[in-house]
Order: structure tokens, then sequence, then C-alpha cells
């Protein structure tokens, strides 16, 4: 139980190369850019704003240190929705990844955990929302029985992430700085949840969000503010006004490290500061460094150019290896360094053969092993790597990344060979020996072996990779045809069993520890383009779908069941590795490329954003665990 001791008997800065420093006698130094206000008496002095013991970072890498406060840091989205992303980015979470992707708290002071099924949540003392209010227990008691118990809220009763194999948990205000969460089996998914890039969360600012609330508002003002605000209802209305992740609505208080301060629909989005933010450096400055950040919408296709000349001050977003050679010849004229992040999902690209194909005859053949390996190993990755990723991505099949703690090389490269010849014999043992005149296989009821690979229509990038896919797959005997599609149309149909193979990211996360959970090697989601079906059936008790019908599969979900329960680091572990090895060798996922670089374009007078550093979506929250609210700028 290494891991969870260290986490949860003490509290932790969880950032790049940041650890906590004691708290001691500290004196706190007023952010420049508050002086007027607090002078004024709008906001109270710093000492008053923070916790009686927020959290302190310190600085434990030599690329990184004490800052200056002030600034503003201008970056581009492709969409008004994206100001989501600095949600993401802010990465507040009540508990959240360090660099080693480890879980530690950060909102909460202090986390206890008996036994995996018991979470007592230890809040800061002082702590405030970012209008002043206090952050307590009633926040978390508003959220639970007022809206995730509210029928007319949750009509199906409490999400998802809070049962327990039907389960929900009993909730307890200690104090008003304590509550606690109670299962009767471990639940080894909650805290996983809360520090995801898009959090689950277990609070709300319930001085604000009472005002929309039948059972706290006068019925007439009530029914006054859902005319105003041509709502149908007050549920509506209050749904309306409840943004933690979406981000849009400036009224609603935060804990993020900066606030929304105008209303959508807008071209240009402006995030100030967090008067009330719990972290400060060693030297007794409040964060974030800096003081306002401005979102700036832009078309997609314009945003590799407009980084170009200088224009985003930290940009990843909308960016792609192929910008790389442009971005990099203006580096130096336009002010802005360039990085090159590795990605971490399991496989950057992954063909997903239908193990639920609705043709009998294309089933049988995806649930042969022989097929699946031999597909595979007519894949020649390396050219790959080389032609379109410029030789800076990882040949590999969809796998987990040296940076994980459960890393074996074999997860990576076996079945991951270039290897025709073992490829042929693979499909001849099957019987597929007969050809057509154009060299491609026969199947068994004479139609030719052409699989029709479907694809959002979202990445051009795809195109191009199936193709060499193609070139080489043909020289197995193997026919491929590309079919662009929409993201929904192209779901839809390999929820229906009509798509033979789809092509889509992989693992989500590439460098998972033994508490992570391995749901994504397990049929337990219609999500899963390789065994749709079945995890519809589990996801609708059997009401819709297919019982897993593949042994091999039916033991991964056992293995899952038993991963749950597992009380112990090491034997989740163990569990973790057997299903790795079962998921390497049964090749239910054929993928292409891993690591594939992500271009990340810095000013050159921000500091403290890591060189190196790993960007992905979950866990990461792409520039989240290296907390932005670090970053400065060097005047």
């Amino acid at each position: 139980m290494r891991r969870l001791a260290g986490i949860f008997l003490a509290a932790w800065v969880i950032a790049v190369g940041v650890g906590v420093a004691p708290l001691g006698a500290m004196t706190f130094k007023e952010t420049p850019s508050l002086e007027d206000a607090v002078k004024s008496g709008k906001l109270p002095p710093i000492a008053e704003r923070l916790p009686d013991n927020p959290s302190v970072v310190k600085f434990t890498r030599p690329d990184r240190g004490l800052g200056t406060p002030g600034g503003t840091l201008n970056t581009l989205m492709g969409a008004e929705k994206d100001v989501r992303q600095m949600v993401v980015y802010g990465y507040a979470r009540l508990i959240g990844y360090d660099e080693d992707f480890e879980l530690v708290p950060d909102i909460a002071e202090k986390i206890d955990v008996e036994e995996g099924r018991i979470f007592t949540f230890h809040l800061r003392k002082g702590h405030r929302w970012s209008d002043g209010h206090p952050f307590t227990a009633e926040d978390f008691r508003y959220w639970w029985e007022d809206m995730a118990l509210n029928p007319d809220i949750s009509k199906l009763g409490p999400p998802a992430f809070m049962m327990a194999d039907g389960e929900r948990p009993k909730f307890e205000v200690i104090d008003e700085t304590t509550v606690r969460y109670s299962w009767s089996r471990p639940q080894p998914d909650f805290l996983t949840r809360l520090a995801g890039a898009r959090p689950e969360f277990i609070y709300r600012p319930a001085h604000y969000m009472k005002q929309f609330h039948a059972k706290y508002q006068d019925p007439a003002k009530l029914e006054q503010l859902v005319k105003e605000e041509h709502r149908r209802n007050w549920v509506a209305l209050h749904f309306f006004h409840d943004r933690p992740y979406k981000n849009d609505n400036p009224h609603f208080p935060t804990l993020q490290p900066w606030m929304l301060t105008n209303e959508p629909p807008a071209k240009r989005f402006v995030f100030k500061r967090n008067p009330y933010y719990y972290r400060v450096d060693e030297a007794g400055r409040q964060l974030p460094y800096i003081d306002e950040v401005i979102v700036t919408i832009a078309s997609a296709k314009l945003i590799p150019p407009k980084t170009g000349t200088g224009e985003t001050d930290l940009q990843a977003r909308g960016l792609t290896l192929k910008n790389f050679p442009f971005l990099k010849k203006a580096e130096k004229r336009n002010g802005y360094r360039i990085y090159l992040w590795p990605t971490a999902k399991g496989s950057e690209m992954v063909l997903y053969p239908n193990l639920n194909h609705n043709d009998p005859e294309w089933r049988k053949l995806f649930r042969d092993i022989r097929f699946r390996r031999a597909l595979s190993l007519a894949t020649d990755r390396g050219q790959i790597n080389k032609l379109i990723y410029f030789g800076l991505a990882s040949p590999s099949a969809n796998a987990i990344l040296p940076e994980s703690p459960l890393y074996k090389a074999k997860y990576g490269e076996h079945w991951a060979e270039y290897d025709l010849k073992k490829a042929n014999a693979l499909l001849d043992e099957m019987g597929l020996t007969k050809r057509n005149d154009s060299g491609i296989r026969v199947l068994p009821d004479g139609r030719p072996l052409e699989i029709t690979v479907e694809t959002s229509g979202e990445n051009l990038e795809q195109t191009d990779v199936l193709q060499l896919v193609a070139e080489t797959w043909k020289k197995a005997g193997v026919k491929m045809f590309i079919k662009p599609s929409q993201r929904e149309v192209l779901r839809n149909r390999v929820f229906s069993g009509e798509t033979q193979m789809a092509v889509w990211s992989g693992l989500e996360n590439g460098v998972p520890t033994a508490e992570s959970s391995p749901a994504e090697l397990a049929p337990l989601s219609q999500q899963h383009l390789q065994w749709p079906k079945w995890g519809q059936y589990l996801e609708t008790n059997g009401k819709a779908g297919e019982p897993i019908d593949m042994p091999k599969a039916k033991h991964l979900m056992d293995l899952y069941d038993n991963w749950t329960m597992a009380t112990s680091t090491d034997e989740k572990r163990k569990i973790w590795h057997e299903m790795l090895d079962i998921y390497t060798e049964q090749v239910y996922t054929i993928g292409l490329i891993s690591r594939v670089p992500q271009p990340v374009v810095v000013n050159s007078r921000l500091r403290n954003v890591p060189d190196k550093a790993i960007y992905n979506w979950d866990p990461g929250a792409h520039f989240g665990i290296y907390h932005p609210d670090t970053f400065w700028f060097e005047q």
C-alpha cells in the first residue's frame, strides 16, 4: 500500500517539479495588480483571502523556479465551447495527478482512504470561492442531496461514477470542513474520476445555486427568473447556471486559478486571476503568477499560421506534427520556442476489427486470432513513422508506454513487427489460400478478402497512414478500402455491427499505474470499437447488445471485476499484467504508431513551461499537470 500511504497521510501540490514547502511563519506578499482593490476596500488583504493553510509550492526542478506576478497570456481556441479548456489547464482538483501520474491531494488538504471504500475529505479551513464566499461541506451536501438525489434534476438517480455495483454511498458531513463517502465494497474509480481532465464535480457553490432551486427560492421569485431568462422551468434554469466544466457563465463562482469575466457569444474571452486562489509560492506570493488569460476564438485552419506569427503565448491545441517544419522556421524571428512533447495514448492511430460484425463470415474471420495477428504483422509501422512522422514517433502496438510503471517492452512489440512471410503463413494456415486475378485472397463463400476501414473524416492524416497500410496488406492478399464518414455516423454504424473495421485513437491512458482502472482492456463499453455489442449488453443490463461469447474476453471481464475488489497495490498490479498479457496476445486492436510528438509553442519570455513533458488528455489534462498557475513572464 505504498502508494496510498504516501498520498493520503499528507497534502501535496500536484505539478511537475513542484512539491510542498512547510508553511511556518510565512509572510504573504500582496499581488501588485490587486493592491488598488485592497486599498479601496473592494478586496480584503491577501492574508484574509487565503486559506488558513494554503498549498505552498516548492520548485524542485532546475528548469522551474520562483516567478514574478503580472502579465497577460494569449492563447487560441477553435470554438467558443473551448473556454472549458481553462478548467482543463487550470487543473484545480480535489485530488489530482502529479508529474509521475500518481494521485495526490490538491484542493483538499488531506484525503483519508480506508479499505478502498471509505473516503474522508479534509478541506482547507478558510478556503473561499472566487467571489469570497466560504468553500465548505455545505457545497458537497448541496450537490449530493439537492442535485444528485433530486429526482427533478437527476431523473435516473446519482451519476454512475458514484455507484459501486449499484450501491450509492453513505454521505456524511463530519464538520464544516470534513465530508465522508462510504460504500460497503471498494470503489476504485472514485478518486480517478475526480482527478480527470474533465473532472466529476461532487460539490457546487451552494450559495450561488440555491437561488435557482425550488427548495430554497421563493416560488414567485423563481417563476420570475424562469420567465426573465426564457427557460422551460426551474430545473432548466438550474441546469443553465450550473457550469463547473463548461466554464461559460462568468457569474458562476470557481476555485480555478482564473475566472471568466465576459459572457458568450464572443470571439475573445478574458479570464482574470482568482483573488481567493488557494496556492502560494515559497516567497509568499499568491498564484497564479499571470494576471489574466485571453482566449481568442479562431478558425481551426488559422491556428497554425497565427501561432507562427507570434499571436499566441502558449499553444498546442490546433497544432499537429505536420505544422512543425513551418513553425520551426519562424521560431527565432517571431519570439517563441517550440517543444515536442510525446503524446501518451496507447497508440495515436488504431484499427479496430469489429468482433460483433453482423455478417457471420466476417465475424468468424475477425474472431480468428490468426487473422488479427496476420494483419498486424502485415503492417509496416517503421515506414509509417518515417514517411508521416519524420521518424520522431514510435512504431508500436496499442499498448502502455515506457513512462508507465507497468511497462514491459513485449506489450508494444509482440505481433507488431513487420513480417510479411509470417503474415502470409498465418493466412494460409487459415485456409485462405485461393486468390483472384488481382492477387487478393478469396473467402470460403467466394467473396474477395476486401476490408472497408471507416474513418470519422476529421483527420486527413488518417487517410495518409491508411494508404500506407493498404499497400503492405495487399502484399498479404488483403484489399483495403478507406471510407470517410462523420463521427456520429461512424460510431452508430460500429455499434450496430455494420462496420467491418474502424480507425480511432488507442488506449486513452498509456501511462497507467496499478491503481489506474484497467477498464479499457475489458468489454465494458460500446465505446470500445472492437466489441461494441458486448459493451452495450453490459451497459444496458442485457436489454441491448450481445452477451460475451469468447472465452478470453470473458476472462478479461472476470479479471476486471477482481481488480475492482482488490485492496492492495500488489494484487492490482498482478491483475493488470495478466490483462495486458491477454490483450497483447489476442491483438484485439491493431495499433500503428505511438508517442507522436505534439508541438508546443511557448513565448520566449514565458517561464516555468517544461521543455520535456508528456502531452496527454487523461491523465494529464494537456498542460494541466504542469500547472500553468506557476508559469510567469520574464519582463
